[in-house]
């Protein structure tokens, strides 16, 4: 499969979301998926959330492939070929999220989000094993997003903020924000739960408690 980017820009911005993803998973693999104009990348981070960044170009043949890491990352920042090889595929077994139906919550400050990954790294280095951090600390809601008007609130945990830290995702919000600083956008659909920021966006399907049916 080929990759071809718009521009030097483009190869860059995604050069260094593949340089991030090898820097937290050497073996990690990368998921190219190409519409409209536009290529995404995707890849499941140690936090179990999936981080992506879009970027415009093109896959020849069209559709998708999955890549290496670590292959594509030399392909892009090393070879820096016109028409980029993806090389050998890569297993890939996440489900990816809809590309339709997402709707926005709102609008959290980028520092707000930093100051809080700061906070549970800091818990983590105190508290992690062998394994690393428990799941307990990762799975701690720490921020809480109601809708302006009428919906479901919207829960984001630790590891999505370990995810966004990790990535270099965290202080660079959307353009055009609040003059107070960059904020990341937190959007849902369905089950689904998106943080928008800057440089890419992390997405982790929320967890649905399911009523218990009593016998009868």
């Amino acid at each position: 499969m080929t990759l071809r980017l718009a521009d030097p820009t483009e190869r860059d911005d995604l050069g260094a979301f593949t340089a991030r993803v090898v820097r937290l998973d050497q073996t990690a693999a990368i998921r190219l998926t190409a519409s409209a104009g536009r290529v995404s990348a995707w890849a499941r981070t140690p936090f179990d959330v999936l981080v992506t960044r879009s970027v415009a170009g093109e896959l020849d043949p069209s559709g998708a492939v999955s890549a290496h890491a670590s292959s594509l990352l030399t392909a892009l920042a090393v070879d820096r070929a016109e028409a980029v090889d993806t090389g050998p595929p890569a297993v890939w077994t996440d489900e990816l999220p809809p590309v339709q139906g997402w709707e926005r919550v709102d609008d959290v400050p980028a520092d707000e989000l930093d100051g809080l990954a700061d906070r549970g790294l800091a818990l983590a280095r105190e508290h992690a094993g062998p394994m690393g951090p428990p799941a307990s600390l990762l799975d701690q809601t720490v921020l809480t997003v109601s809708p302006q008007s009428a919906g479901r609130p919207v829960t984001v945990p630790m590891r999505v903020l370990f995810a966004m830290s990790g990535m270099g995702f965290l202080g660079a919000g959307p353009d055009g924000g609040d003059a107070g600083g960059p904020r990341v956008r937190v959007s849902a659909a369905g089950s689904w739960v998106r943080l928008d920021a800057r440089y890419g966006a992390v997405v982790r399907r929320r967890i649905v408690s399911l009523p218990l049916i009593g016998a009868t």
